[in-house]
């Protein structure tokens, strides 16, 4: 199981900081949307410069453009683009088959899609390299997360990350349902050690 830390934060000079005290406890470091509305592909740029040996993932969310907005992050550095579920089956098919012409890869958010098991069902034939998957936050959503799971779970064999408000407590349940990696934002990035809540996430999960 991997670790990905994604780094939803407005300040660049921050978020390097913080990955530079936690770059020992994640497999992929997440470049999120807020840093590249903010900074565009300098975000991915910096990120890539400062973890030359890291795998590097740009939250692109990319809904429109794939072929443009691919190669735009893909010369910056990533190794990983998202792309949205929800979008047209054109887009999602261009924007992988640019990415595997530069040597990339794609995660498909499932955020926004209307159908998670067609969307699981179709993401390999699209060209798709992993799928994100989100646990809801709220009360009501939480009863339906399992039957969720399973129904985007039992539609492929690409390795899913789950995505959640993680904490100390609830982090064994997605460690139960084992998927292929967990992303953590806030609970490290917001703490006040980072390098100590990445550590004890790390020793569970890795």
């Amino acid at each position: 199981m991997k670790l990905q830390i994604a780094f939803d934060l407005l300040e660049l000079d921050k978020a390097l900081l913080i990955a530079h005290e936690i770059e020992d406890y994640t497999d992929i470091l997440e470049v999120g949307s807020l840093l590249i509305y903010k900074y565009g592909d300098t975000a991915v740029k910096q990120f890539r410069q400062s973890f030359p040996n890291k795998i590097i993932l740009a939250d692109a969310k990319i809904a429109d453009r794939g072929k443009e907005v691919v190669t735009i992050f893909a010369q910056a550095g990533a190794d990983w683009v998202t792309v949205m579920a929800g979008t047209g089956r054109n887009v999602i098919h261009t924007a992988c088959a640019t990415a595997h012409d530069l040597g990339k890869k794609v995660m498909l958010d499932l955020l926004d899609t209307s159908s998670l098991g067609q969307s699981a069902l179709e993401a390999k034939s699209l060209g798709v390299d992993a799928l994100l998957f989100h646990k809801p936050s709220d009360d009501d959503a939480q009863l339906t997360f399992l039957d969720r799971w399973d129904m985007v779970r039992e539609n492929t064999q690409l390795p899913i990350f789950i995505s959640a408000p993680i904490t100390r407590e609830n982090i064994h349940e997605l460690i139960a349902i084992n998927p292929t990696g967990i992303i953590i934002s806030k609970a490290i990035t917001n703490a006040d050690n980072p390098q100590e809540e990445a550590r004890y996430f790390h020793k569970l999960i890795v």
